[in-house]
């Protein structure tokens, strides 16, 4: 569980316990319910947690319902088999749909991040592609998406690196999350980690650089602005790979 956040770690241990403890509760009810209905109440479960959790978190409820949905629920009761083809394919079924709904639900929760951005971050976004439109300058471009971070993030300073990826610094990710290496850092609890921290800047597939952001100590931004700060970036490298297009070459 090294690396995980608090609310990952509290998820996952949801995802484990609470398929369990439904599945234990429709035991008395095993002989009146049929099997799809409480298969259908272990779906509603993963995708809860899903909802409230993470991917991993679904995927592992996922599993989990799957499982004592067999050990609990169809017969022989209590045993890790299966003598009806009917719940073997309504088993399959329940994995299949609640790893499939926890995917939708996490992503759900992620857009409803972005959805309820307030007017000053959508300002800026706005004002950067009316930039990208109005100009044929793609550093133009990257110049005002590295003075919008530094205010988006409060930060000490920002520089814009094209075309390199020398050592491993920390990583502001897609999802709005720092890596630090293979392994995720919760800046909400600790702040930034030391050091330069870098932001990928893509266009069309193509890596064209990253800003590298020096975070002033002691300030943390909220998830809605790590959010925005990717996608300032994604317009810089829209821009970047328009240029390079314009001209008949990749800049990557």
């Amino acid at each position: 569980m090294t690396g995980y956040s608090l609310r990952d770690r509290l998820a996952l241990g949801t995802a484990l316990g609470s398929p369990l403890l439904v599945a234990l509760a429709l035991v008395p009810l095993r002989t009146d319910l049929s099997n799809a209905n409480a298969a259908l109440i272990l779906v509603v479960v993963v995708v809860a947690v899903a909802a409230l959790g993470s991917r991993v978190a679904g995927a592992l409820a996922a599993l989990s319902a799957a499982t004592w949905f067999d050990f609990f629920l169809t017969r022989p009761y209590q045993r890790f088999t299966m003598a009806d083809t009917n719940d073997i394919e309504t088993a399959v079924l329940l994995l299949t749909v609640g790893l499939v709904a926890s995917q939708l639900a996490a992503r759900a929760r992620q857009l409803e991040v972005v959805t309820v951005t307030d007017a000053g971050y959508l300002a800026r976004i706005h004002e950067t592609a009316d930039l990208a439109q109005a100009t044929s300058s793609s550093d133009a471009v990257v110049e005002h998406v590295r003075r919008q971070l530094v205010e988006l993030l409060s930060l000490r300073g920002c520089r814009f690196e094209y075309g390199t990826l020398m050592g491993q610094p920390p990583r502001l990710e897609q999802d709005g999350n720092v890596a630090v290496g293979r392994r995720h850092w919760d800046i909400d609890a600790g702040g930034w980690p030391e050091g330069e921290i870098e932001l990928r800047t893509y266009g069309n597939g193509h890596y064209y650089g990253r800003f590298m952001l020096d975070p002033t100590p002691g300030t943390v931004p909220p998830l809605k602005a790590r959010l925005v700060a990717v996608t300032l970036a994604d317009q810089a490298g829209a821009s970047l790979d328009t240029a390079g297009l314009a001209k008949g070459r990749p800049l990557s």
